[in-house]
């Protein structure tokens, strides 16, 4: 009996020997860097790192965009009160523009008054 059982116990050492020998080709083979899931980790946390940056830029150019339009909106609202003056003064111009006096030119005929312009006066006497 005792030959049997230490047969047996052999016999099942060496199974759970090439059990694990298999089993640790296979978890080489798991973690290995280029083909197994070590690579795939390896190039996730990668681009893990490359996203951040991205984001990081990203964020960067979003908050200089965000100053930009702001600025941009103050300067449209300083125009649009500066136009919305101009409108309003512009209200105070008549409809019809009064007509332009006609310049005398020398060939036309100057009217004469019906009074002297000009009169002479006695120097030292009344009137």
């Amino acid at each position: 009996m005792d030959l049997i059982s230490d047969i047996l116990l052999m016999a099942g050492a060496l199974g759970a020997g090439f059990y694990c020998f298999i089993l640790g080709r296979r978890l080489k083979r798991f973690n290995d860097l280029e083909k197994g899931v070590g690579g795939a980790v390896a190039v996730l946390s990668a681009q893990v790192d490359d996203l951040s940056k991205m984001l990081a830029a990203a964020q960067d150019v979003a908050t200089e965009s965000a100053n930009t339009l702001t600025q941009v909106a103050e300067n449209a609202a300083q125009t649009s009160k500066r136009l919305e003056l101009q409108i309003a003064s512009l209200h105070d111009i008549p409809d019809k523009p009064e007509p332009k006096a006609q310049p005398v030119r020398s060939t036309d005929k100057v009217p004469q008054p019906d009074q002297p312009m000009f009169v002479r006066r006695p120097v030292g006497g009344s009137r």
